[in-house]
């Protein structure tokens, strides 16, 4: 069987967003109240908002959907990984020279870490937030936007 492309499996909702009770393990560490597990396409049209000089973080668009769906929180994992396949959708667009892209180069980890799964790695990503005017720092081997909070996209709908 076929590995799916990133852009397939950003098409595919498969049930999802979908608000949920805080069960088991996750009610113990988290309390009572509600997770949201966030669609694909969801994140992406949030990373879509984004406007060149502007950043946010995986941490926002949580916040953002959790308001949104009115849920407690939402699903960490599961933001990362479409947030993943958001910006590999991206990457393959791009391959294919298409040039209205998902801009994820400007979706940054907590407290404004560059992601390095992200396609171009931490330089091609680096090189496309300088070029939009952002300063980069580097701590040990880990890259992060400098005074990233000031540049915070408002993602209000």
């Amino acid at each position: 069987m076929a590995r799916k492309s990133c852009r397939e499996k950003l098409a595919d909702d498969r049930g999802l967003p979908r608000v949920e009770p805080l069960e088991g393990k996750m009610r113990d560490r988290f309390g009572e109240g509600t997770i949201l597990i966030p669609s694909a396409r969801e994140i992406d049209a949030l990373m879509r908002r984004v406007k060149k000089g502007r950043l946010t973080t995986i941490n926002e668009i949580r916040g953002r959907l959790a308001a949104r769906h009115g849920a407690t929180m939402v699903c960490p994992i599961v933001t990362g990984i479409h947030a993943r396949i958001a910006a590999g959708a991206a990457g393959e667009d791009e391959a294919e020279g298409k040039t209205r892209i998902t801009p994820y180069w400007r979706s940054l980890k907590a407290r404004g870490e560059i992601n390095e799964k992200y396609p171009g790695g931490l330089d091609g990503q680096r090189r496309r937030l300088e070029a939009e005017g952002h300063e980069i720092v580097a701590r040990g081997k880990r890259l992060f936007v400098k005074d990233y909070a000031t540049k915070l996209a408002d993602l209000g709908d």
